[in-house]
C-alpha cells in the first residue's frame, strides 16, 4: 500500500505541475497529442517547463531532487533548458531533530555523546538529504565532525528507486532515443551511488583512499577519519576549517592567489582521473573549502566523499588519448578511437564523424574560459553523437558530472582561465609515463609473482597441450611451432656453414703466411 500510495503522489506531483503534458507530447501518437491539449484545460502552465520539472522534483523530495542533478549532467538526453534548469537543484532539507541524531549517535557506539566527546554541538552546522552533520570535541581536544545518516532512508529509497526503474523501462519502450541512452542504466548507476551515499563506512574508506592518494600532491587536505568511532550510519572525522570556495571575494581579501587556485584545481581532477583512476565525484562549492591556516595557506579542502568515481585502466588509457588528441586539434584520431572502443558502430565512417566532431570543437579552442561552456560543448557532441549512434557509457556520467562542477569552479575563480592549455602538459606528461621504461619496469614488478610461479610449469603445460589432437588453435600453434623449429634449424645450418668458410679462409691465409716464413 505504501508503494501505491507513493506512487499516486508521484502520479499527482507531475500532474500539478503540468509533466504529463510533456510526457505525452514524447509519445508520437495521435491520441497521445489529443490527450495532452486536454489535460491543459482547467490548468495555468504559464511557466516554463523545464522551471516545472525542477520544481516538481523539489516538491517529489530529496531523492527525486538528487536524481535530477544526476539527470542534469546527461545533456544527451535533456534538452538544454531542462539542462541548465536542473543544474540549479540544491538539497534544500530542513535537519531532523537534534535528540533523534543523539539517539542515532548513542545506540551505533553503544556511549552516551557526554562519554563520547568532551562537547558536542547540538544545533547541526550542516543538513542534506542523506545525512546532518554536527561538531563536537573528543577528550583528547581534537575537534571533530559528527555525521549522521538521516533515519528511515532505506526504505524511501528503495521505493522511490523501484518506481524509477519502472518509469526507465516506459522510456526506454517508448522513446525513440530510449535504447541508445540506457535509461536504465542510468538509473542502476544511480541505485548504486544512493546505496553507497548510505553506508557511512563505505564514506569513510573513500576518504582514507583519497587521502592517501594526494598526500604526496601538496595541493589538497582531506580529513583523517576517526576510526574507533565510525559506523555505517555514524561517520567521525577531523573537522577541517577553511572559506568556502564559492566566497571568492573573501579568498581574494585573504591574500589567495585565485588565479592559482583555478589552476590547482584542474591539476587536482587531472591528477584523481588519470594518474588513480579514482576521484571525488561531488565537487559542487559545498563540498569545497579553502584553506588560510598559515602552514596549508591556499590548499584545497574536500569534504563529503559518499560519491567517488573510478575509471578502468581501459577507460583511463582511451579518454587521455581523447583529450591529448582534442588538444592537437587531430579529430581524425578522435573518431578512430571512438571506433576501435566501441563507442560507435564499427561501420561508422571515421571521415564523417571527424568532420562532425571538428565543427563542434574547433569554435572553442584558443578562447578563456569566460567565452565557452564545456556543458554546451558537451552538448553539441551529444547532439552530433545522436547521428552516428554513439553508445552512452554509463560508468563516464561522473566524470562528465564532475568535469561540469570543474568549470564551474573555474569560472568563478579565474574566467581567462584556458582550461584547455592547463591541461594538456599533465596529460600528456602521464601518457609519457605509460609507454616508457619506468611503467614497464612497474609492471614487470607487479607480474613477477605470477611469472615466478608459472614459468616452472610452462614446458609441461605446452607439451601436454600439444600433444591434444584437434583442439581448436593448438593445430596452428603446432604449425607455427614446427615452422619456427624450421627456421631455427635453417639458421644453425647457415652459421655453420659460413664458419666453415671463415676457418677456411682463416686456414688459407695462415699457410700462406708459413710459406712465405724465411
Amino acid at each position: 500500500m505504501r508503494h501505491w500510495g507513493r506512487g499516486l503522489f508521484i502520479v499527482w506531483t507531475l500532474w500539478r505541475f503540468g509533466l504529463d503534458e510533456l510526457v505525452l507530447s514524447s509519445v508520437p501518437t495521435a491520441w497521445a497529442r489529443m490527450l495532452a491539449k486536454l489535460s491543459r484545460f482547467g490548468r495555468r502552465l504559464d511557466t516554463p517547463r523545464a522551471e516545472r520539472m525542477r520544481l516538481a522534483l523539489e516538491a517529489l523530495g530529496p531523492i527525486f531532487v538528487k536524481f535530477g542533478q544526476v539527470l542534469s549532467t546527461r545533456r544527451d538526453l535533456l534538452p538544454e533548458d531542462f539542462a541548465q534548469e536542473l543544474a540549479k537543484l540544491q538539497d534544500r532539507v530542513p535537519p531532523f531533530p537534534s535528540a533523534q541524531a543523539v539517539g542515532i549517535i548513542e545506540r551505533a557506539l553503544g556511549q552516551g555523546v557526554d562519554t563520547l566527546f568532551a562537547t558536542f554541538e547540538q544545533n547541526p552546522v550542516a543538513s542534506a538529504s542523506i545525512a546532518q552533520v554536527h561538531f563536537a570535541t573528543l577528550h583528547d581536544g581534537r575537534e571533530v565532525a559528527v555525521k549522521v545518516l538521516r533515519p528511515g532512508m532505506l526504505s524511501v529509497i528503495d521505493d522511490d528507486l523501484s518506481l524509477m526503474r519502472t518509469m526507465a523501462n516506459w522510456v526506454q519502450r517508448w522513446s525513440v532515443d530510449g535504447r541508445r541512452l540506457k535509461p536504465r542504466e542510468v538509473v542502476a548507476e544511480f541505485d548504486k551511488y544512493l546505496h553507497d551515499e548510505l553506508d557511512l563506512i563505505r564514506e569513510a574508506s573513500n576518504a582514507a583512499q583519497l587521502r592517501r592518494n594526494m598526500q604526496a600532491l601538496d595541493l589538497v587536505m582531506i580529513p583523517e577519519m576517526i576510526w574507533p568511532l565510525c559506523r555505517d550510519n555514524v561517520l567521525v572525522m577531523e573537522r577541517m576549517h577553511g572559506v568556502p570556495i564559492s566566497q571568492v571575494q573573501r579568498l581574494r581579501e585573504a591574500g589567495v592567489d585565485v588565479s592559482q587556485l583555478a589552476r590547482d584545481g584542474v591539476t587536482i581532477f587531472f591528477t584523481q582521473v588519470f594518474r588513480d583512476g579514482f576521484f571525488h565525484a561531488d565537487m559542487h562549492p559545498g563540498n569545497i573549502q579553502v584553506s588560510l591556516a598559515p602552514k596549508t595557506f591556499g590548499r584545497y579542502i574536500s569534504l563529503d566523499f559518499g560519491i567517488v568515481g573510478t575509471l578502468t585502466p581501459s577507460d583511463k588509457d582511451y579518454l587521455a588519448q581523447n583529450f591529448a588528441a582534442f588538444f592537437r586539434r587531430d579529430y581524425k584520431r578522435v573518431a578512430e578511437l571512438h571506433v576501435e572502443s566501441g563507442w560507435v558502430p564499427r561501420d561508422t565512417r571515421v571521415d564523417e564523424l571527424e568532420g562532425a566532431i571538428r565543427a563542434v570543437c574547433e569554435p572553442y579552442f584558443d578562447r578563456p574560459l569566460k567565452e565557452i561552456s564545456l556543458g554546451l560543448v558537451l552538448m553539441r557532441l551529444f547532439q552530433a553523437s545522436r547521428r552516428f549512434h554513439v553508445e552512452i557509457q554509463p560508468q563516464l556520467v561522473l566524470l562528465q558530472k564532475t568535469l561540469l562542477n570543474i568549470e564551474g569552479l573555474g569560472r568563478d575563480l579565474d574566467p581567462e582561465l584556458d582550461l584547455w592549455s592547463t591541461a594538456q602538459p599533465f596529460l600528456e606528461r602521464w601518457m609519457k609515463e605509460q609507454l616508457g621504461p619506468q611503467k614497464l619496469w612497474e609492471q614487470l614488478k607487479n607480474e613477477s609473482p605470477h611469472l615466478v610461479k608459472i614459468l616452472p610449469s610452462l614446458p609441461r603445460l605446452l607439451a601436454d597441450h600439444l600433444q591434444r589432437p584437434n583442439e581448436p588453435g593448438l593445430q596452428a600453434m603446432r604449425e607455427l611451432l614446427l615452422a619456427q623449429q624450421r627456421t631455427q634449424r635453417l639458421l644453425v645450418r647457415g652459421l655453420l656453414v659460413l664458419g666453415g668458410v671463415l676457418m677456411g679462409v682463416v686456414l688459407v691465409q695462415v699457410l700462406t703466411f708459413w710459406q712465405a716464413w724465411p
